[in-house]
């Protein structure tokens, strides 16, 4: 705790005091008097003889109460009867407005920005003052004419990255693995942590002076909706934004506790393309940390240094990943590798892809297998569009106003065929160095392993998510092909042939017998 404490003040020192190699001067600016009193509270016992000190008894009550989903009021009994219950002189909080605010002064807070109900800005910074939406003109409040406490149509929650970074080196143990990247290699050629990827030495090539410090942050973004409610029945998706540091080893920086939850955007519908209206504070806070970098102590070496940041890439699901990139994953061209060269393919009642053997080396042997339409697959691996290619697409998109307003950009407008699928220019291209990364996007292999197993499965069990529908046999023929699958009549009515006896066959040989 007082490493943390000690941390966090740091952040309010370096904007008045000279730091060097391990001295500071802080005469005048009037933290160390909060720091002091944190640090009493610390060292004081929540009463005489009590094992826990006020702010960690604080601490893990709230902890408690988050855990267990209390009301305000309930807490505030529970505080109540606990400074009656305790030795007179006890250092129990009156109230859980005045709990909140004491962990929030030691940096476990956030910063509540109220947002337009259409989704078309931020009521944040130069706009904090604005009553109605520059864009759409609706008010920023639900009811403007109340005579009570006005309230907000959505807000939206944000968690600063950087008091949490710093922590990572308020700890010498922490501090040390922030450094891991650069003092273990992988020997025999194996992919073990992403500083052995192609991606990450490209970009040291790049920036040599952002990867000469170790100590510089990389991180990865990740987001996705879900319903709160647990309640199906009731459609509602809001959407948690997650930084992850690869700076860490890779049994670290993926655990649950090395997670840093920045942003909740609030429901309950998804923000889909005006996602980067958002991300808005999380992109300022990245470009600070780039371009000018914060003061920070290094608990390892004792010593301080200008840290600074970048995102290395994010990690989503195909429907995220739209909203993030600007690319959108459904259409004639949803392969962003493919890009405008995309081989797709209307079916009866949905756009397939098909031709993935162009990916194989040119003299693979499955190339010259003749299983699906008996041809030998010879198209050329699709072609690399560099970055110049990307921004020359970008600069032909129209310019749109966001929102979901019926007036002003609501719903998913029709795009022009020269903007192919984009939908918008991302936000993550205002960052210096996002348009020379090889790989900006990842998608989840959970998401994927996950469809592909239950489609097989679906298919081989022949239940409601089987693929084997009448749909798809219609397909082959008009493909014609597998012509002893197609669709046969027998009187008024079709059937599919061998599909009875293949799959109970493939299920009781295959699957049941493992």
């Amino acid at each position: 705790m007082a490493d943390l404490i000690d941390n966090v003040m740091w952040e309010s020192r370096e904007n008045d005091t000279n730091l060097d190699e391990g001295t500071s001067n802080t005469r005048g600016s009037g933290v160390d008097d909060d720091f002091a009193q944190l640090l009493e509270e610390m060292e004081t016992q929540l009463y005489t003889g009590c094992i826990f000190s006020s702010l960690e008894f604080l601490a893990k009550l709230m902890h408690i109460n988050v855990n267990n989903k209390w009301t305000d009021s309930s807490f505030d009994q529970l505080l109540e009867l606990l400074q009656l219950a305790f030795p007179k002189g006890n250092k129990v909080p009156l109230l859980h407005y005045l709990a909140k605010k004491k962990l929030k002064s030691i940096g476990l807070g956030y910063e509540s920005i109220h947002v337009c109900k259409n989704d078309c800005c931020l009521f944040w910074k130069e706009h904090d003052s604005l009553q109605v939406c520059l864009v759409c003109k609706e008010s920023r409040w639900i009811d403007k004419n109340t005579k009570g406490k006005t309230v907000p149509h959505k807000v939206l929650q944000y968690f600063p990255m950087t008091p949490k970074l710093r922590r990572l080196y308020c700890s010498r143990h922490t501090a040390k693995n922030m450094i891991w990247h650069s003092t273990r290699h992988s020997e025999d050629g194996v992919l073990i942590h992403p500083f052995d990827g192609e991606h990450w030495q490209d970009f040291d090539k790049k920036y040599p002076d952002f990867s000469s410090e170790p100590r510089n942050v990389r991180l990865g973004l990740s987001a996705d909706g879900f319903n709160p409610f647990g309640n199906m029945c009731n459609p509602h998706s809001t959407w948690p934004v997650i930084l992850t540091t690869y700076n860490l080893p890779p049994w670290l920086c993926m655990k649950e506790s090395s997670f840093m939850l920045t942003l909740l955007i609030p429901g309950p519908k998804a923000p889909g393309k005006d996602m980067d209206v958002f991300l808005r504070p999380l992109v300022e806070e990245i470009k600070h940390l780039w371009n000018s970098g914060v003061c920070i102590k290094d608990a390892a070496t004792n010593t301080f240094f200008t840290m600074r940041a970048m995102l290395l890439w994010t990690i989503n699901d195909w429907p995220a990943r739209s909203s993030l990139s600007g690319w959108s994953g459904q259409g004639y061209r949803a392969c962003a590798t493919c890009n405008e060269d995309t081989p797709s393919y209307r079916a009866t009642n949905k756009v397939v892809y098909i031709g993935h053997h162009r990916f194989l080396d040119a003299n693979d042997p499955l190339r010259k297998r003749l299983d699906f339409n008996r041809m030998e697959k010879t198209r050329p691996a699709p072609r690399h569009f560099s970055n110049d290619d990307i921004q020359e697409q970008l600069g032909r998109l129209l310019t749109r106003k966001p929102g979901k307003h019926p007036e002003h950009g609501g719903g998913e407008p029709k795009r022009q065929d020269y903007e192919l699928n984009w939908s918008k220019r991302s936000i993550f291209f205002e960052l210096e160095y996002w348009s020379s990364l090889q790989l900006k996007h990842n998608i989840d292999v959970m998401h994927v392993q996950k469809n592909v197993d239950e489609n097989l499965l679906g298919t081989l069990l022949m239940n409601d998510k089987s693929k084997d529908t009448s749909n798809a046999r219609e397909d082959l023929r008009i493909l014609n092909i597998r012509r002893n699958e197609w669709l046969q009549k027998n009187g008024d009515k079709f059937h599919r042939p061998q599909q009875d006896t293949l799959s109970r066959n493939l299920v009781n040989n295959s699957f049941f017998n493992l």
